[in-house]
């Protein structure tokens, strides 16, 4: 199976509430989730961790699985690649059967599901 995994944390400083922001009427958090699910790569579903309720309710409106974040993993110093660790060791008990991951950044409204297909 295959799962992808937005990281949207709730507490951006430059541009607070980032992942909640509108673009072209929607928050933008909400593309990167509809790209992952129009490309239907991720048979093991799409999963958003996250830190922030208000996040979790629109990832879960978009169609993706939220996760809630341990703590010490919302801090501005914790990059992608430690939160994916954690999230995947949390993954692999709900899916066992996981074969490969694929890290979707919340602000790319630009990413296609295409690029997803070609990227696979």
């Amino acid at each position: 199976m295959r799962v992808a995994v937005i990281p949207a944390r709730g507490g951006s400083h430059r541009i607070p509430r980032k992942n909640l922001r509108p673009f072209f009427g929607q928050p933008i958090v909400a593309y990167s989730i509809k790209t992952a699910l129009l490309s239907g790569l991720f048979d093991g579903g799409i999963y958003l961790s996250t830190d922030d309720d208000e996040i979790a309710d629109v990832a879960t409106v978009y169609g993706a699985i939220p996760l809630m974040r341990p703590k010490g993993l919302e801090r501005d110093e914790v990059g992608t690649q430690a939160v994916m660790q954690a999230e995947l060791k949390r993954l692999v008990v709900l899916t066992p059967d996981i074969e490969s991951a694929c890290c979707i950044y919340p602000t790319a409204p630009m990413l296609n599901h295409q690029d997803l297909l070609d990227g696979y």
